[in-house]
């Protein structure tokens, strides 16, 4: 959601063209809709690795990096905080831009895994598989028409998938980013507040758009210092290809109905009819 506070203040300036509803825990894994099957070779060639009985890992779409961690060491039996150390020791192939921080380039995928399975193999495959999809001609050609960094493209379809209610909503959700971007406003998204108490929720308050954080979008205007997710496909393709329009604002009032606007108190009246809902589901 777009929300516009007229305390924001910000303490630095990005151009666009600089880098910048996930559930914190995650539970049975489950196979995502745009996740893909990837051939993983993670183990030996001899005959008896080919043999050994092999299960999957899947990664859903925005899921986030200390989330993924969580998943591998799970998936692989390894003792809590195993697969986040090895993160930190591995050369996964990351821009520079990224600073060593594999945010946005662990591709949500299924991934095959058996009993010799590294976690730190484990990992390079996710980014070497993020690096086939963002580094195709098509988005870096798209990253150039939009002004912005290749780096800058993931972490925008990392908001995108975040905010999106439905896919078909993700293209507008890009724009509205784009937009701001270009009219130098604070992009305002609870997503990257969320990112930044390490939490997900669907309320905000007015000390969470205070908090000292280059995450808080309502204090620092362009984008965040890194992704905010691992986005997939689907959001990737409209951080590339936004849909055209004149949007600055928006918010899911109900599921399925997701409201974009470019006038401030058209957005006020959609937010009021938010709160109202969410008021009576609470109290209902």
């Amino acid at each position: 959601m777009v929300n516009e506070s007229p305390d924001a203040r910000p303490r630095r300036r990005l151009r666009p063209t600089r880098r910048g509803k996930i559930v914190l825990v995650v539970g049975a894994l489950v196979v995502a809709s745009a996740a893909v099957l990837v051939p993983l070779f993670l183990t030996g060639t001899d005959e008896r690795e080919k043999r050994r009985p092999q299960s999957t890992l899947t990664i859903p779409e925005g899921r986030r990096a200390s989330q993924v961690y969580e998943a591998v060491d799970r998936a692989l039996g390894l003792e809590p905080g195993s697969t986040r150390k090895s993160a930190a020791k591995v050369d996964l192939g990351l821009p520079a831009q990224a600073e060593g921080n594999p945010e946005g380039y662990l591709f949500p995928a299924t991934y095959p895994i058996d009993a010799a399975t590294e976690p730190a193999a484990l990992l390079r495959y996710m980014a070497d598989t993020a690096r086939e999809h963002f580094g195709t001609g098509r988005i870096t050609a798209g990253a150039q028409r939009n002004n912005v960094s290749v780096y800058d493209t993931v972490t925008i379809a990392s908001i995108v998938q975040a905010e999106a209610d439905t896919a078909s909503d993700m293209g507008k959700v890009a724009r509205v980013i784009y937009n701001r971007l270009l009219k130098d406003m604070p992009l305002q998204m609870d997503s990257m507040l969320n990112y930044a108490l390490k939490r997900s929720t669907l309320d905000t308050t007015a000390d969470d758009t205070r908090i000292d954080s280059p995450y808080n979008s309502y204090r620092i205007k362009g984008l965040p210092p890194t992704p905010i997710g691992n986005p997939g496909d689907e959001a990737l393709r409209a951080a590339v290809s936004p849909t055209p329009g004149p949007w600055l604002y928006f918010v899911t009032v109900g599921p399925g109905d997701t409201r974009f606007t470019d006038s401030y108190d058209e957005q006020k009246r959609n937010v009021e009819e938010f709160n109202r809902s969410r008021g009576s589901a609470t109290t209902g």
